[in-house]
């Protein structure tokens, strides 16, 4: 029907000649060195007639659009309009934006640097389409060629251009003699990915898989740890690039935000929670146990391949910072350093669980070691039970049950540790487990479980907990003393009004990191007074409202797909400063934001 009107329209213009209704005039200051140039156009519509807005495109007539060409020009800002009429257009069905009568349009552009002084042009072309109630007339462009002067003087404040970031492009820049750095930074970021909160919960379930294995005397122990950890590494890789074909450069991040993907983890870590009770054995299927038996000295590898399956993808979500630079390249079609980063990154942070794969192995070395065994197994399988209630909650967010929030999840760690704590004492028992006599040392294991649960339980009566413990949990309904937009444009045009910087947080429903900077570092004092000062923009990259078009201006603008990731823009939309991603040191961030306002 759309379509039809519009025909019915042109044929309208086609049979007669007719006069533009609207006038356009360029016009632009001369700039002192260093400074941002502003362009204005002036626009003069007759009497009913008008074009329309720039940033909402209508599903039917054309927006607006402006353009500045020449080889001066770096980049261009975002183009301030005037406040636009909204408006429901009967003859397109649809609800529409534009401007009337003298609409004037401010576009900054950011020059070369280290131009020379002297006289410069570049050319301007606004396209638009002009309308009044009964017709359209097709789009229609308008060029112009300006001059202006590039003249020495102090740099006003109003036009001062401000940047500073790091290099996001030497990540992957190995040419010359920076293959080694390369190298040292793909390592050292898989070190510094340890410290990340999603980590954690992977140390009781290797501890237990392998406790689990050491009690079958399956293969080498040394062997069977060398495996998992080059498991880890392989299916990082493998499964990082996959992503990155199929799902581009945020397919990590989608995955590990999948509410069905934290679902079966969480069935999964409380169907290992349940064997580790002694409820049941833990078998592959039939055609699995078959394929490993038929491999020579294979020991039942399929499954330590699975648990190293079922690392990667619990640890996706807090190892993008460095994947999600990666990953983009891989998306853009480049292959062998990205390759070769993944690698490196993934075998600095697998090679800590190759000790770990270790450890049940020794453990049986001890006295009364199958005692000892089967109350580790037990105590894995608590914390099993709890690292599924984080998985769980993700999906609770995704999909928003409202079920599994803070205070249940919780008030659910606090029972569990208590169980821990009865369970050392001999007070509850498993069919694997032989009479417990009460000793000093159960007793010395058992009361951190009393005190962590007591702990627990007091952060839901107003107790502030740990803020890495509170990076599991699902965001708290807090008091907070900063206000959030979710709206890039309405941050803009705050910034616009207000004269402020603008502050992006891309962030994530189910990002730990995320959770961890907001807990520990913006609850800052000093960093809290810092971003007051800045116009706050909240964008959720993984799920919400256009959290599609949100992730996908991150990894086109900013080239990186890393959550949680941080941009300060000036009013014009000129980038500042970035940040990448969680940081444990409050110093560091608050240089970051002082940069910004400066």
């Amino acid at each position: 029907m759309k379509k039809l009107l519009l025909l019915f329209y042109f044929s309208i213009l086609l049979s007669q000649q007719f006069d533009d209704p609207a006038d356009f005039k360029f016009s632009i200051k001369d700039v002192r060195k260093g400074e941002i140039a502003l362009l204005n156009l002036d626009t003069n519509l007759e009497f009913g007639w008008h074009i329309y807005a720039i940033y909402d495109v209508p599903d039917g007539p054309e927006s607006t659009t402006i353009n500045v060409e020449g080889s001066i020009i770096d980049d261009i800002g975002r183009i301030i309009e005037p406040v636009p009429i909204i408006s429901f257009d009967e003859g397109f069905g649809i609800t529409t934006r534009y401007h009337e009568e003298k609409p004037n349009f401010k576009i900054p552009i950011k020059i070369r640097n280290n131009l020379p002084l002297g006289s410069y042009s570049f050319k301007c072309t606004v396209r638009y389409q002009v309308c009044n109630e009964g017709l359209c007339y097709p789009p229609n462009e308008y060029t112009e060629t300006l001059k202006f002067n590039v003249i020495e003087g102090n740099i006003r404040d109003e036009y001062a251009m401000a940047s500073f970031s790091f290099d996001k492009r030497s990540i992957l820049d190995v040419t010359d003699n920076k293959i080694g750095s390369f190298l040292l930074l793909a390592l050292s970021m898989g070190f510094l990915a340890l410290l990340t909160p999603c980590v954690f919960p992977m140390i009781p379930i290797t501890i237990s898989f392998f406790t689990h294995r050491s009690e079958q005397e399956q293969g080498s122990p040394i062997k069977s740890a060398f495996v998992y950890m080059l498991g880890i590494v392989f299916t990082f890789t493998f499964l990082g690039m996959l992503l990155a074909i199929l799902l581009g450069a945020s397919g990590a991040n989608q995955l590990a935000a999948n509410p069905y993907v934290n679902l079966f983890i969480g069935f999964l870590f409380i169907y290992f929670a349940l064997s580790l009770f002694g409820f049941f054995e833990i078998e592959l299927p039939e055609f699995l146990r078959r394929f490993s038996l038929e491999r020579e000295d294979s020991e039942g590898y399929v499954g330590i391949l699975f648990m190293a399956l079922t690392f990667t993808l619990t640890s996706f979500t807090c190892t993008v910072q460095f994947m999600g630079l990666i990953l983009v390249a891989a998306a853009q079609g480049e292959w062998f350093w990205p390759i070769i980063g993944m690698l490196i990154f993934s075998l600095a942070f697998a090679s800590p669980f190759f000790f770990l794969a270790l450890f049940p192995h020794y453990l049986t070395k001890l006295p009364q070691s199958g005692n000892w065994l089967n109350s580790v197994k037990v105590i894995m399988g608590f914390l099993e039970l709890a690292a599924a209630f984080k998985f769980i909650s993700n999906t609770d967010l995704v999909w928003n049950w409202d079920i599994f929030t803070y205070e249940i999840v919780l008030f659910s760690w606090s029972v569990i540790m208590f169980l821990c704590f009865l369970y050392l004492l001999g007070l509850i028992r498993f069919k694997n487990d032989s009479k417990i006599s009460f000793s000093s040392m159960r007793l010395a294991f058992a009361i951190p479980f009393l005190l962590f649960s007591l702990y627990l339980g007091a952060g839901n009566f107003g107790y502030k907990i740990n803020g890495t413990l509170e990076s599991y949990l699902p965001p708290k309904k807090i008091h907070s003393n900063l206000n959030w937009v979710t709206s890039l444009d309405e941050g803009l045009n705050l910034a616009n009004l207000e004269n402020k910087k603008i502050f992006i947080d891309f962030t994530g429903v189910t990002c730990t990191n995320c959770r961890w900077m907001e807990r520990n570092i913006f609850t800052d004092k000093s960093v809290e007074e810092l971003m007051k000062e800045f116009i706050l923009v909240s964008l959720y990259t993984d799920a919400g409202e256009n959290y599609l078009q949100k992730r996908e201006y991150q990894i086109n603008r900013f080239k990186t797909a890393a959550l949680p990731y941080y941009v300060i823009l000036d009013k014009n939309d000129f980038v500042i400063g970035e940040f990448p991603g969680m940081s444990r040191n409050v110093n560091d961030f608050q240089d970051f934001l002082r940069k910004g306002l400066n």
